[in-house]
């Protein structure tokens, strides 16, 4: 096949087209089958993340190889093929990319170079990290965040305090990147995001979660009590910090919230995980309603499936191109001034949930036993419309961009 042609081209260039082929290899042989397992046990699954490390999947080079792909598809295509096989198995492998990109989006180059690597370790040594932002009550509402970093001028350190909850690797992580409050009286925009190294005493794990799908990625509560971080994990530099918060003070703009400058970056990525779960329901239902026989036929030459089964095709379609406009927009440096970002997550959350649904129920009997993964895959796909900006909060960035009003 040949390269794309310069211009505009859907086609993927020859070595995005040889990485997929190679991360589907490794979640067809590796995550599917033990997909049940992981999904049962509600742990890590360290083994499959160590034969990830040793072949070069879970590293930082894959993963920022990848993401900078001149055409923004590298990373996305990873994800939808990684989710295709497992989505809780997909997201312990992807999990620390989202404190690793909350480092590069916001950090010094210093900082990334420290920090990012110890996040994914080694194929000998594999290593976490973990992204804090959402709060029991501060979830959707960012601006709520009542974890309070406080500086320690005399002793060059911050000082942390609060309680963090559906952090993914939480507690377990190597590195945490915690949002915190540096003047509540600024509300969102008084926040900064600090590094808490390995080790660091006062960081301890809270409740482990129990989840209704994604149960092979470990999600709980982060507790900080008086965490003390040197003052060069502040991410970006007190400098920084400093000058943009002045800058709010005096009236003006003080750049974007942390949080929310994180979870825009990522959209395109969970849009992705999503596209990976709807495509993996839509070819299994596929499959079974040509080789299922009912009244002397396969079920699939009755309309009432096959157009089930169009519209599930035509909509996973439409979910990733939304992605591919993206990641492409956000690796040429474009504005999401119609929220791009959260059009691709918003549509592939929701079409994931509805074709996984409707797999099910071409499966019958079948598809609701855990005898099928599709069963599986439908509790899995509920959380791409909850989590970094739910559903809800996807349409309203939608529509304060399309209006120009100030949707609540």
């Amino acid at each position: 096949m040949s390269e794309p042609t310069p211009g505009f081209s859907l086609e993927l260039s020859s070595d995005v087209r040889e990485m997929r082929d190679w991360v589907h290899e490794f979640a067809a042989s590796v995550m599917r089958p033990a997909g049940s397992e992981w999904d049962e046990r509600e742990q890590t699954p360290w083994p499959i993340l160590q034969e990830a490390a040793k072949i070069g999947l879970y590293s930082l080079d894959f993963f920022a190889t990848q993401f900078f792909d001149p055409s923004g598809l590298g990373f996305v295509t990873a994800v939808e093929e990684l989710f295709w096989g497992d989505a809780g198995i997909g997201l312990s492998l992807v999990g620390s990319t989202l404190a690793a990109a909350a480092l590069t989006s916001n950090g010094t180059p210093e900082q990334v170079g420290e920090w990012c690597p110890q996040m994914f370790g080694d194929a000998g040594d594999v290593k976490l990290g973990a992204f804090c932002s959402s709060e029991p009550d501060a979830g959707s509402d960012v601006g709520a965040i009542r974890t309070r970093a406080v500086y320690d001028e005399a002793h060059d350190e911050w000082v942390i305090n609060g309680v963090k909850t559906w952090a993914t690797n939480g507690g377990i992580a190597n590195v945490h990147v915690v949002i915190a409050s540096v003047d509540p009286d600024l509300g969102s925009r008084g926040q900064a995001s600090f590094i808490v190294p390995p080790g660091t005493k006062g960081l301890s794990q809270g409740q482990k979660f129990r989840k209704h799908g994604i149960r092979a990625s470990h999600t709980a509560e982060v507790i900080l009590d008086s965490v003390r971080v040197p003052g060069n994990c502040l991410v970006g530099g007190k400098e920084k910090l400093d000058r943009r918060l002045a800058r709010i003070r005096e009236g003006g703009r003080g750049g974007e919230q942390a949080a929310m400058k994180t979870f825009e970056a990522s959209r395109p990525s969970v849009a992705a995980m999503a596209v990976g779960v709807a495509r993996a329901a839509v070819e299994f239902a596929t499959e079974y309603a040509v080789t299922r026989v009912q009244f002397g036929k396969p079920i699939g030459q009755n309309q009432g499936v096959a157009f089930q089964l169009a519209d599930m095709a035509a909509s996973v379609d439409a979910a990733r191109l939304l992605t591919w406009r993206a990641a492409w927009m956000a690796r040429q440096g474009q504005a999401f001034n119609r929220a791009e970002g959260s059009m691709s997550k918003l549509v592939a959350a929701e079409t994931a949930v509805r074709v996984t649904d409707q797999a099910i129920q071409i499966l019958g009997g079948n598809g609701y036993t855990r005898e099928y993964p599709v069963e599986r895959w439908h509790r899995d796909a509920k959380i791409f419309t909850i989590f970094e900006g739910t559903s809800e909060i996807q349409r309203m960035i939608i529509g304060r961009a399309v209006t120009g009003l100030d949707v609540r």
